[in-house]
């Protein structure tokens, strides 16, 4: 393929993965907006949005390092400046203890962590090299990032129910993926398509899930919208504290139905005593 050519696919795959990724980062807009509405972030988690933030941040620095690295920065600006209107609306409306952690979560490691990693490979004086040990990084929290649905499969599985899996949302997951490989595969680009090949066999996985349990008869699950992904962990301590209240329940029957054998067979025993005396009576 000629250079000119490659070069416009790699720009036409850059604008379309510029869009589905924006559609992607305002996924959880329902969300933030039910938390505006009710001013409480009720069970809700801010440890995913601070990892998608980071990954950007990241991603933005490398392609700060790169050249002729446009498309990249056009997204991942946009993409620091979502989660971080998400974090901040987050701390604004969170209770004191969760608004505690969060603060400590982005100073940790969206300031501490990201500060670190910059300083460090400022210290490497081969550019090239320094451009591929951001981009290593880069690759791990993008696949952290990737796998992040993982719970909810965990939590269909477990369920037998698609309630908390947007199919549209995962479609877009494996557009975006697709979008993004063959544009770092066009531009040569190996920090950027190969973390994409992760992204699109856990999209693809999510949809082929979505089809296996759409029919499936619903769970009686928490009361949670198909959007809010970042809040797999408690419904799934909902689900699993649901699961002990009914195990409870069903030892105290078992208990109470021990209970009342024991006492008909406390009493059978005492009518046949009663009824071995009667005789004896009538003897005397």
């Amino acid at each position: 393929m000629a250079a000119p050519d490659a070069f416009l696919l790699a720009s036409v795959f850059g604008i379309l993965g510029n869009i589905v990724a924006f559609m992607v980062y305002l996924a959880p807009l329902p969300t933030f907006y039910r938390i505006f509405k009710k001013k409480s972030t009720e069970g809700f988690q801010s440890i995913p949005y601070s990892v998608a933030l980071f990954s950007a941040m990241l991603m933005l620095y490398y392609a700060f390092l790169k050249t002729n690295a446009f498309m990249l920065i056009t997204i991942n600006s946009v993409g620091c400046i979502i989660e971080t209107s998400f974090l901040v609306m987050y701390i604004i409306y969170a209770p004191a203890k969760p608004r505690i952690y969060t603060a400590k979560l982005l100073v940790l490691f969206n300031v501490g962590v990201y500060g670190v990693i910059i300083l460090s490979t400022y210290l490497i004086p081969n550019h090239f090299l320094r451009i591929k040990v951001v981009g290593w990084i880069s690759v791990v929290f993008s696949v952290c990032v990737f796998a992040a649905p993982l719970s909810i499969m965990r939590l269909v599985i477990r369920t037998r129910s698609v309630e908390f899996m947007s199919f549209p949302l995962s479609f877009c997951l494996t557009l975006c993926a697709v979008m993004w490989f063959f544009y770092g595969l066009l531009v040569k680009d190996l920090f950027i398509a190969a973390p994409n090949i992760l992204g699109f066999a856990f999209g693809l996985a999510q949809m082929i899930m979505y089809l296996m349990f759409k029919n499936s008869k619903k769970s009686i699950l928490p009361e949670f919208s198909l959007n809010q992904i970042p809040n797999v962990v408690a419904v799934n301590d909902i689900v699993a504290s649901d699961s002990q209240l009914k195990t409870k329940d069903t030892k105290k029957s078992s208990e109470a139905e021990e209970n009342q054998s024991t006492e008909s067979m406390t009493n059978d025993s005492r009518a046949g005593d009663a009824a071995a005396a009667e005789p004896n009576e009538s003897i005397v």
